[in-house]
């Protein structure tokens, strides 16, 4: 049965949101292993066959999920505002409150995956998505800072945006936003700092 790639009319529209919106409620509040395409189709009120002409197969469906959050959680727009930065530092400030932006609305998605995707194929697919894209975006934003002649000594392209990379953890945002109850500008106020100070030279002078 070949797959509906782009809804045509409002109803196969709002068909497909409704499987996406139960997929990811059913992630997020009973993790990705319980989220079967039976679970997501009768989470939705949808037949089993209409899920199947959007996503036949799971694998298709979260991996939907996932880049839908671009237009759901605005997660586009946000990162947007990184690369129209006028300069590598503004990037670098814009960065931190992007994730400050964005991060919290898709915690509750993340760390589902992350529990799962050592034991569920669909988890690790899903993982693994996430993880190229921050390596990506943390990859651009570093190869920026050192076009410019704005990266601090002694990093590298490569360590710094593994560093970049790793502060981008849900334990990372967790911690602060959940934990110490920081709220999102604050959470981006001090992570520009850091950044900032870790990143580029005589920062903190």
């Amino acid at each position: 049965m070949k797959a509906i790639d782009e809804p045509r009319n409002a109803r196969s529209r709002r068909t497909r949101q409704a499987l996406l919106d139960a997929a990811r409620q059913l992630v997020e509040t009973d993790g990705v292993q319980a989220t079967t395409l039976a679970a997501v189709a009768d989470r939705a009120g949808v037949s089993h066959r209409a899920l199947y002409l959007h996503f036949p197969s799971r694998s298709e469906l979260l991996a939907a999920l996932v880049r839908s959050l671009g237009e759901t959680e605005s997660l586009a727009e946000s990162l947007a505002a990184v690369w129209d930065a006028p300069d590598a530092p503004s990037a670098l400030d814009e960065w931190a409150r992007h994730i400050a932006r964005a991060h919290p609305r898709i915690l509750g998605l993340g760390r589902a995956v992350d529990h799962d995707r050592r034991t569920d194929p669909g988890a690790a697919q899903v993982w693994q998505e996430i993880m190229t894209r921050w390596n990506l975006g943390s990859r651009r934003l570093v190869e920026w800072l050192d076009r410019d002649r704005q990266l601090a000594e002694p990093w590298t392209v490569d360590t710094a945006a593994d560093m970049i990379w790793a502060f981008l953890s849900w334990d990372f945002l967790e911690r602060l936003i959940v934990d110490k109850d920081w709220s999102p500008d604050e959470f981006g106020e001090h992570f520009a700092v850091l950044l900032r100070r870790t990143f580029l030279p005589d920062a903190g002078a």
